[in-house]
């Protein structure tokens, strides 16, 4: 589940809104566009691209890399940190594609291209209670946005994801936009958590409005932030995902609540909500619970319960959810969840809160959570 499931339809959005000059350009632009995350997923099912239908084996490094002839896929990267002195941080570092085109392209000219990338850059700094985000767009071209998987390598520009190891289950992520750098080196204690029916995630009725999705759940991480001209020392743990596919969200949805948590006595849970306009839950909401050893078991939407307990409203007047209990008797859960700073809404072309957060209650630990459409008008509205 994820923003990244909007991501083919925003950018060809944003083309159309913006102009096509910005993929001509070889550094950072800005689109001054605010797009609704869950109208543009309404638009996901147009063109004859390929669809995710069934499972399917997947096989490392290879499936690190792209997956060509899908139209939207993205690489998501989030983790929580702290330095020697005890300060905690927690970051994002995201790349989409999304194919320009069902059309095989042809030309040779150098600004032919077949894709377009887009990249997030979010930092969060716990004891200054700040908050930074910033985005990146680039046409697909080997020498300034791409993705490969045998060896590893996705980048937008110098922000980038590099594998090594088995298997590339080692990474490198870099990035810098001032005033803020990150370089981490990311090692996977467990194997692949396949999301779904052996990582066919479902996201509507339809045959094919579904992805194949896979998530690197415990990456012991280690490196530096630089704010502010301030290199920092940090080590702790982080969170890949990786989604391709060519579906959408059903009529009815408005947006979705994701969790990324990581336990301290080594569990993970991913788990999302498909919020509907009756204020229902859409059935297809659930997740996944990776257990210390790597081994894996479905959450079904009946067995865990999420209540709000707080608000938050941004100032552009959004309220947001701004903590959260967890219930999960199967497992013997009952957690606080509780954002490290309030304020993490990514103010980028697509409006929308992803931020680090802290776990209480009977087991402790730290997480990233997701959340859209909250700002949303109207489907398929600009905001």
């Amino acid at each position: 589940m994820r923003i990244r499931l909007v991501i083919g339809s925003l950018l060809i959005v944003a083309l159309l809104a913006g102009g096509a000059w910005w993929l001509l350009q070889p550094s950072q632009t800005e689109i001054q566009t605010s797009i609704s995350a869950v109208g543009m997923l309404s638009q996901a099912n147009q063109g004859d691209y390929v669809r995710a239908t069934e499972p399917r084996p997947f096989q490392f490094p290879a499936d690190h890399g792209v997956h060509a002839g899908y139209r939207t896929e993205w690489w998501y990267y989030t983790g929580n940190l702290v330095s020697a002195d005890g300060q905690r941080f927690g970051f994002q570092l995201t790349f989409f594609r999304s194919a320009a085109t069902d059309q095989v392209i042809s030309r040779t000219a150098s600004l032919a291209t077949s894709d377009i990338y887009m990249a997030h850059l979010g930092l969060t700094d716990v004891a200054n209670q700040r908050f930074y985000a910033f985005e990146r767009f680039m046409r697909g071209n080997p020498q300034l946005a791409n993705a490969t998987g045998d060896p590893f390598k996705v980048f937008v520009e110098d922000w980038q994801a590099v594998g090594s190891g088995p298997e590339g289950m080692t990474m490198q992520l870099t990035a810098q936009q001032a005033p803020i750098a990150l370089n981490l080196k990311l090692e996977s204690s467990k194997t692949p958590t396949l999301q779904g029916d052996r990582g066919l995630s479902q996201k509507g009725a339809e045959l094919g409005n579904a992805s194949y999705y896979y998530s690197l759940t415990n990456m012991t991480t280690s490196g530096t932030l630089n704010i502010d001209g301030r290199e920092i020392a940090v080590t702790g743990k982080a969170w890949m995902d990786h989604e391709w596919g060519s579906g959408a969200l059903e009529d009815q949805a408005v947006g979705w609540d994701w969790f990324a948590i990581q336990l301290d006595d080594q569990r993970e849970i991913t788990y999302f909500n498909i919020r509907n306009q009756d204020g229902s839950i859409n059935h297809l909401s659930g997740g996944t619970l990776t257990l210390a050893d790597g081994s894996t078991r479905k959450i079904a939407q009946s067995e865990l319960t999420l209540e709000v307990t707080k608000q938050w409203q941004s100032a552009q007047g959004i309220q947001y959810p701004g903590q959260w209990r967890l219930s999960m008797p199967s497992e013997q859960l009952e957690l606080s969840i509780t954002p490290q700073v309030a304020n993490q809404e990514m103010p980028l072309t697509i409006r929308y809160w992803e931020g680090s957060v802290a776990i209480s209650g009977n087991a402790t630990g730290y997480g990233y959570v997701e959340l859209t459409g909250y700002g949303d008008t109207g489907r398929g509205r600009a905001e």
